[in-house]
């Protein structure tokens, strides 16, 4: 009986050898990722901003932006897009944000702390 259990173990181990495996999570979206270009010469000022300021985003190309501003909670408060370099932030309260800016095909995540 022992030789019987051992020979169909022996025979199911080589045949889910040959298998093709399966994979579980695929990693290709966390190398697309870290291909990810920033947006060079990305620059958010003044940051910390004080409230009911106006906000410079600046970057190396200029080229027109778009600029989301969320919560940290997720909460979309803001989405501009910008051909000059000044966002009006005047209506934000004080608080932490999270700034998204996308200037053609680059991405650029940011922290923005309104006083």
């Amino acid at each position: 009986m022992k030789k019987i259990y051992l020979l169909l173990t022996c025979i199911s181990l080589i045949c889910f050898s040959f298998a093709p495996g399966i994979q579980a999570q695929s990693d290709t979206a966390e190398t697309q990722a870290s291909k990810s270009i920033k947006i060079e010469g990305l620059r958010l000022f003044p940051n910390p901003a004080p409230a009911g300021s106006v906000l410079y985003i600046t970057s190396t190309k200029n080229l027109t932006k778009t600029v989301s501003i969320f919560t940290v909670l997720g909460e979309k408060v803001l989405f501009k897009v910008l051909i000059g370099k000044e966002l009006d932030i005047t209506h934000l309260n004080p608080g932490v944000y999270v700034i998204k800016v996308t200037e053609g095909d680059l991405k650029a995540t940011k922290k923005l702390i309104i006083k």
